[in-house]
């Protein structure tokens, strides 16, 4: 288990391996899953999907490698929202940004997919959708330290028509050369998911990235995304990597931010004001 998403009280949707599914590749051991948790001492697997040609025994073919970073093609952030409950939303490492049809739970279907990698460097992370403007919020992870495996970005992607995601755009970042030798890893992670019952926007989006701290963006313009705010505290005493390694961010209803250090700096309680 890596990934849950549990904001209905009744299905959990996740990233996970299973003993009964035998990957082609060791790195693509995780998959989507649904899980009916409305008897919660009798949770019951209702459904589950892989990306076809990842699974010993798919009648596809083995899914190309990554070149340079091969991460996988694995299920990680897998999120439903009450305002599509019939759609899930996957970052699927190495095979991209991935929308599925979950209106039948027990046979997920893939409406929408956006292969980036290769050229670009792997690991599609989350993404989050703004319902109201037709747009995916896409997040790669960085997992090489001092920039080794820059560009990992945040994209913001046309989402208007199943099938057809088109990128329009990318989240402005500080120069690598700036960050790359702080010390740890450079590049875009986590984003806060709009969770239902927390601060939710269509206009702000705000990401964690490592030692580039938590970072918001204003997409009033999509086309032209800009930073509206950031925040990148001091090295927390004793860390190895010399640096802050920010990896999560999460703001509640009241819009207070609380992100959090990977390695040894704990919790930052944060106000942002956009």
């Amino acid at each position: 288990m890596h990934h849950l998403w549990w904001v209905d009280g009744e299905y959990v949707h996740c990233s996970s391996g299973a003993a009964d599914f035998t990957p082609r590749n060791r790195r693509d051991d995780q998959f989507y899953r649904i899980v009916d948790v409305r008897r919660p001492s009798r949770p019951v697997e209702v459904g589950r999907w892989w990306l076809p040609g990842t699974r010993e025994g798919d009648a596809e073919p083995p899914l190309p490698r990554h070149p340079t970073f091969d991460t996988g093609y694995r299920a990680h952030n897998t999120n439903v929202y009450p305002q599509r409950p019939d759609r899930a939303y996957l970052g699927y490492l190495d095979g991209g940004a991935i929308v599925l049809d979950i209106s039948d739970k027990t046979h997920p279907k893939m409406v929408s997919r956006w292969d980036y990698h290769p050229p670009f460097p792997g690991f599609c992370h989350t993404v989050v959708p703004l319902f109201e403007r037709g747009l995916l919020v896409v997040s790669d992870e960085a997992t090489k330290d001092a920039g080794k495996d820059w560009p990992k970005l945040v994209w913001i992607v046309d989402a208007h028509t199943d099938g057809k995601l088109v990128p329009v755009s990318t989240c402005p970042l500080p120069p690598v050369k700036l960050f790359a030798k702080r010390g740890g890893r450079f590049g875009a992670h986590n984003l806060h998911e709009n969770d239902p019952g927390m601060w939710s926007s269509e206009r702000f989006v705000v990401g964690t990235f490592f030692n580039g701290g938590v970072r918001a963006f204003d997409l009033a313009d999509p086309f032209h995304p800009r930073e509206a705010a950031w925040f990148v505290p001091p090295a927390p005493r004793k860390s190895p990597t010399k640096a802050i390694q920010i990896n999560d961010v999460m703001i509640d209803e009241r819009g207070i931010t609380y992100a959090v250090d990977r390695m040894i700096g704990g919790l930052y309680v944060l106000e942002i004001k956009l």
